[in-house]
């Protein structure tokens, strides 16, 4: 038996229960992974409220790292001792060990430890698709990038000045200003007391930016659609705020044909070719140095119940992880 997260219903913080949870073999195209970490992100929350459906009763968490105890039938990217980490669907990371499948499985290199690996997969490689693929930066380019002092927010801070590229980060409080600036950030706008609008066409001088990545939704959408430039792209990679409500095209039209995507990592991630060569990008930049993750908080796997209350209270900054 092994100690895991299970949730019956949806709802607030307290549905999620801790409880024994018995472990067979892993099947064919499985493995069984003893976890080191598990990360903490906003997309649990949605899982857990039922903003993201899934049957239940159901785990939580979609990221951690640890060490293969044992692989099924056809898995030979990997095998017993190897160290791992993942992100992806599906739920079922917070817990001690687990049975998932194979195919999200990356080697984590000796270089990087579990915690690391445990609090960077889902950002890092957010980061990553967002930065190399959605919208390519090649350096020099001005973008703008809510929720700047935020888990994956840091690490584009970092990313943004590994690569050349001026980023504008919105954050919600001046000590979260300084985070953002100290990883890289160029501009910071502190949304509690300035118009992130007016700010963003004050620093370009009225251009606006090429690109905004927003994973807050509901709040800033409409006002993210100002900052751009004509064929400029809006990706709205998340919701913290809320679901983004329905909208006209012309809205896209009237501010100069813009663009607009709604990108997932597990899409881009989706092909075992592409996956890895995400995650060797990854671990690039954090064994270079580049990029180092901040794990400014840390939670018991039973005490996942106030990890959530703080990460929506927006009490937390950089990554999180629970420790089995």
């Amino acid at each position: 038996m092994v100690k895991a997260i299970r949730i019956n219903s949806v709802g607030g913080p307290e549905v999620m229960e801790y409880v024994d949870v018995e472990l067979g073999n892993p099947g064919p195209g499985e493995a069984l992974v003893r976890q080191h970490a598990c990360g903490l992100n906003y997309i649990d929350v949605y899982f857990r409220t039922g903003a993201y459906p899934q049957p239940l009763p159901a785990g939580l968490g979609m990221e951690g790292a640890g060490v293969v105890e044992a692989v099924g039938q056809g898995v030979t990217h990997i095998k017993p001792g190897d160290r791992v980490a993942y992100a992806g669907r599906p739920t079922g990371a917070y817990a001690e060990a687990r049975i998932m499948p194979a195919a999200i499985l990356v080697k984590l290199p000796e270089s990087i430890s579990f915690e690391t690996g445990a609090a960077m997969m889902l950002q890092g490689l957010t980061v990553q698709y967002l930065f190399r693929r959605t919208f390519p930066l090649r350096g020099g380019e001005t973008i703008l990038f809510h929720a700047a002092a935020g888990g994956v927010g840091l690490i584009a801070c970092q990313w943004a000045r590994a690569i050349g590229v001026n980023m504008i980060g919105t954050v919600g409080s001046d000590e979260k200003a300084a985070l953002a600036k100290a990883h890289g950030c160029t501009h910071t706008i502190n949304y509690n007391t300035e118009n992130f609008v007016e700010r963003v066409k004050e620093i370009t001088e009225g251009k606006g930016v090429p690109v905004v990545y927003d994973s807050i939704g509901k709040d800033t959408f409409i006002g993210s659609l100002d900052c751009l430039s004509p064929l400029g792209m809006m990706v709205s990679f998340g919701s913290a705020s809320g679901p983004v409500p329905p909208f006209g095209l012309n809205e896209l039209a009237s501010r100069g044909s813009l663009f607009v995507t709604r990108p997932t990592l597990f899409t881009y991630a989706a092909k075992r070719n592409d996956l890895e060569d995400m995650a060797a990008d990854l671990f690039s930049m954090i064994e270079s140095r580049k990029i180092k993750i901040d794990i400014n908080q840390r939670y018991a796997l039973k005490d996942v119940a106030q990890a959530h209350r703080d990460l929506e209270a927006r009490k937390t900054t950089g990554s999180t992880i629970l420790v089995p």
